[in-house]
């Protein structure tokens, strides 16, 4: 430990200073706590859109290889090529604890293709709208990963901040504030017994 000079100003500094380092470690592991809390609720989302996915991606396959069967592939193809590739969406940013996180905003739309009903059977607007489904069911998975990620960085972070407040500045005031105040009344003793002496000796 770096001595300091065992003034009363420095004693009131250190103490000051662990005042502060407290206050700042109680901040930070109440952020800590809230974006914790928030991870695990978008991480429980994140399953449940993935088991989602994989259900639906399943029913839209299935439904496919059925029209593959009844309607023949080339054909499938040709009318894959009617079917719009995307909709519009927006990224937007919501703050937490003064992280930012993405939000996808979309709209779903009506199934709507250029295809007509001749050479096409039912099966082929169940794939359709499976996987357009799919697509809808990525963006909330795309958008409930970045956020998990982008909290646990945080967290990770203000985790790091946190020790450095508890295991070793708090600990430092502590010990400069014990140091100084020893001294001081060892120096207040010796100032004492010296007083006391002077006195005993004009008697």
């Amino acid at each position: 430990m770096a001595k300091v000079a065992p003034t009363k100003a420095n004693l009131i500094k250190a103490k000051n200073s662990k005042e502060f380092s407290e206050k700042g470690f109680e901040l930070l592991d109440k952020k800590r706590t809230v974006l914790i809390r928030e991870m695990m609720s978008l991480m429980d989302k994140a399953k449940k859109v993935q088991r989602e996915i994989s259900q639906t991606f399943k029913e839209a396959y299935k439904a496919l290889q059925y029209v593959n069967i009844t309607m023949g592939i080339n054909n499938v193809e040709e009318l894959a090529l009617s079917i719009a590739k995307e909709e519009e969406y927006e990224i937007l940013l919501k703050s937490v604890m003064g992280v930012e996180i993405p939000k996808v905003k979309y709209s779903k739309g009506k199934l709507d293709t250029e295809y007509g009903f001749f050479r096409t059977n039912p099966v082929l607007d169940i794939a359709t709208t499976k996987f357009q489904e799919v697509k809808y069911l990525t963006y909330e998975l795309a958008e409930v990963e970045n956020s998990v990620y982008k909290l646990a960085m945080e967290i990770k972070k203000t985790q790091k901040r946190a020790n450095a407040l508890e295991k070793i500045q708090i600990p430092k005031y502590e010990r400069q504030i014990k140091f100084i105040e020893e001294t001081l009344e060892e120096k207040e003793r010796e100032d004492f017994f010296r007083l006391k002496k002077i006195k005993s000796k004009k008697k």
